[in-house]
């Protein structure tokens, strides 16, 4: 096993602290991580946090003798195979194994066996609460340490075993939550790939991804994802980049062509030279982004552990008030088997992670629990159009000849002469033909691109152009006004023009537009009624175009004519008036706004950087993913602030029972405990099972009483 530094960040507070990432060669077991972990945090001045998943370490360090002492100590570790120094661990979530045996088993024992069991299982629980001390902390730890204490200091060896059964179970339930939730997560947005072909002396060898390495030749077929970075090094291939550039159409590439993991083969067969593995390639940028997600706490749950770490010192002052008063220590040991901060610390985690679990089987992935409160919170909706209230790719919506022309004509010439080239208008006005059945054959002369205006060529000794309507009307001179009607009426419902002149008169044009996405007014609709109070659209469109859109869209509130750098500008604006933005977009230059709104979302068609920006990515082309969210994000925080009422009452009432004398100490930190581990399974509970019949994927009730997975 070896380690390596990957990243650094120094003077995050002064000019000698800092945080690095460490990551190992392979994956940890748990018990290795967490032993691996303790040590760390061992060293003064280092705090430390182990993935076993990903095999990562981070280290927080406040000196430079800090961060050389657990340099150190991992150079020594990697002399160390991790599997001699650790048991290997079975299952994914704990064991339930101790409620078992102390339900069926330990009534069969005798009473010295007992007592020997009752202070073997607290062991774990003690030393961890003394290492807390140690390290100066007077954490939840310490006070669970100090209730098993007291209890065996009045000999009650029952309380001692419910006491650290009831501790156990929180952990696995904790344990297994976290593991099944990043699970999904890093399942929604990894390459589920293992196995590659590797050509090697002209044959084709089944080979672990794992044992691919640059230089090596990976042979990729239609219809398989492209597991590497590399070039193309035999073979053409039409490649789906969508998950790279958010262009849904794919692109042709031939010997030379880079490729990057992540993208797919639609059509043909390619040889690739691989140049990027392991840390290098899309699959370890995933591994970082869930290490990453785990840190970004809600505020909520923030607010839940300081509240948690509060209470402890509270309730080891109102244990010495209450002995100080009654010289009693039966009711001063309850009031350290009754106390909030076991609930308050695990239930609001518990919660924001199965939100974030059940988000991805809706179709969303949420990077952080902060974001799922700004969901909640958000009360202004921003749209980009093009790719987000619209469909991705424009379409031809009308084909309008002149006098003298077939309709069938001007669009097979026009898509004759616009297939060479590879923007989406070009291949809009392919599609078309295509659809019509309309063959175009190859019979005009060298096609000359105009950039930014159209094209020129010639037919038959005729010349023909195709652009813009400047480029038409003012740069070729061509008279537009025997379609004036025709421009007036689809300029009017939103629509771009391509014309075509033929010897310079005009033969006809097509209308062009960026179709609504099916689903949006009824989103738009939705958004409104869970309480965003303003719904805004922006564009680089024209203003007759933008209010013909936004008509369409169910808005009323727009800018047109928005520049790319304008869109964060105008999310300032917004936020600056009080607004708490949530912003959806799909392209570059949407990445700027979306990092500066309370939240951002992106699509899974849009580009690599605004999925990479957003706060949360919908995993669906569907917007009712956003309504999902909302539902998602609102639900969680209801639960929230209902598991911290029970947590409040229950214990209160608890507490007061035991100095009162009106419940034993033992009865009391047994319900107690129950209390926390039935907060805990509430907070487990799917969020949107009441609401799944209110959002409808591919625009059809499903009957269903869940989302489909």
């Amino acid at each position: 096993m070896t380690f390596s530094l990957v990243h650094e960040l120094t003077g995050l507070h002064s000019e000698t602290d800092g945080r690095m990432r460490i990551r190992a060669n392979a994956a940890f077991p748990r018990s290795y991580a967490f032993d691996l972990e303790q040590k760390l945090n061992a060293f003064s001045g280092v705090r430390a946090e182990v993935n076993a998943r990903t095999g990562s370490v981070l280290i927080f360090y406040e000196t430079c003798a800090a961060r050389t002492q657990a340099l150190n100590f991992l150079q020594e570790e990697e002399r160390i195979p991790v599997r001699s120094r650790c048991v290997a661990e079975k299952g994914d979530g704990g064991s339930l194994f101790p409620l078992f045996r102390y339900i069926f088993i330990r009534p069969l024992l005798p009473q010295p066996v007992r007592m020997g069991l009752a202070v073997f299982g607290a062991l774990p629980f003690l030393f961890k609460g003394i290492g807390e001390l140690f390290r100066g902390k007077l954490s939840v730890e310490v006070l669970d340490a100090s209730a098993i204490l007291a209890s065996l200091a009045m000999g009650d060896f029952r309380t001692v075993s419910m006491l650290t059964l009831l501790l156990g179970l929180g952990d696995t339930l904790a344990l297994w939550t976290k593991q099944h939730s990043l699970a999904s997560l890093t399942e929604s947005l990894t390459l589920n790939v293992h196995t590659v072909w590797r050509k090697e002396n002209g044959k084709e060898v089944a080979t672990p991804l794992a044992k691919i390495k640059p230089g090596d030749l990976v042979v990729v077929r239609a219809g398989s994802s492209i597991p590497v970075d590399g070039v193309v090094a035999e073979g053409v291939a039409v490649v789906n980049q969508s998950s790279m550039t958010g262009e849904p159409i794919g692109v042709k590439r031939e010997e030379g062509g880079a490729i990057f993991a992540g993208t797919a083969v639609e059509e043909g067969e390619i040889v690739v030279r691989v140049t990027k593995v392991g840390d290098e390639t899309r699959f370890r940028q995933v591994a970082a982004f869930i290490e990453e997600s785990e840190a970004l706490k809600a505020g909520i749950q923030g607010k839940s552990e300081r509240l948690a770490d509060i209470a402890v010192p509270f309730t080891f002052g109102l244990a010495g008030l209450v002995y100080l008063l009654t010289r009693n220590f039966m009711r001063a040991a309850s009031v350290l088997l009754v106390d909030y901060s076991c609930a308050l610390k695990l239930a609001t985690p518990l919660a924001v992670l199965t939100a974030m679990r059940e988000g991805t089987q809706l179709g969303m992935v949420i990077k952080g629990g902060r974001y799922l409160e700004a969901l909640s919170d958000a009360d202004t909706v921003v749209f980009d159009k093009t790719g987000t209230l619209t469909n991705a790719s424009p379409a031809v919506a009308d084909v309008i000849p002149c006098a003298g022309h077939s309709r069938s004509d001007i669009l097979r010439i026009m898509a004759c002469l616009e297939e060479h080239f590879p923007h989406p208008v070009a291949r809009a006005v392919v599609a078309k033909a295509q659809e019509e059945h309309l063959v175009h054959e190859e019979e005009h002369a060298h096609v000359e691109y105009i950039v930014a205006h159209g094209i020129a060529s010639s037919l038959h000794n005729k010349r023909l152009c195709v652009g813009s309507r400047h480029y038409i009307e003012h740069d070729e001179k061509v008279d537009l006004s025997p379609l004036q009607s025709a421009i007036e009426e689809q300029s009017g419902l939103g629509r771009s023009l391509l014309f075509m002149s033929e010897d310079g008169k005009l033969a006809g044009m097509l209308a062009i537009e960026d179709p609504l996405r099916k689903e949006a007014v009824s989103v738009i609709k939705e958004l409104r009624e869970l309480g965003f109070s303003r719904v805004v659209m922006l564009t680089g469109d024209d203003e007759r175009t933008a209010a013909a859109i936004a008509k369409r869209a169910g808005i009323t509130s727009y800018r047109s004519q928005v520049l790319p750098t304008d869109k964060a500008h105008i999310v300032e604006e917004l936020e600056s008036s009080g607004a708490k933005v949530l912003m959806v977009g799909d392209g570059i230059n949407d990445a700027p706004a979306l990092s500066k709104a309370h939240v951002g979302i992106a699509m899974i068609d849009g580009t690599d950087l605004a999925r990479e920006v957003a706060n949360v990515l919908l995993t669906r082309p569907d917007l009712r993913g956003l309504v999902a969210a909302r539902l998602l994000a609102r639900s969680t925080m209801r639960r929230i602030h209902v598991n911290f009422a029970a947590t409040l009452l229950l214990n209160s009432l608890f507490l007061a029972g035991g100095l009162f004398s009106l419940l034993p100490a033992g009865t009391s930190a047994v319900l107690h405990n129950l209390t926390t581990l039935g907060i805990a399974l509430n907070a487990l509970r799917p969020h949107l099972a009441s609401f799944s019949r209110r959002i409808v994927f591919d625009g059809e009730e499903s009957g269903q009483e869940a989302l489909p997975a």
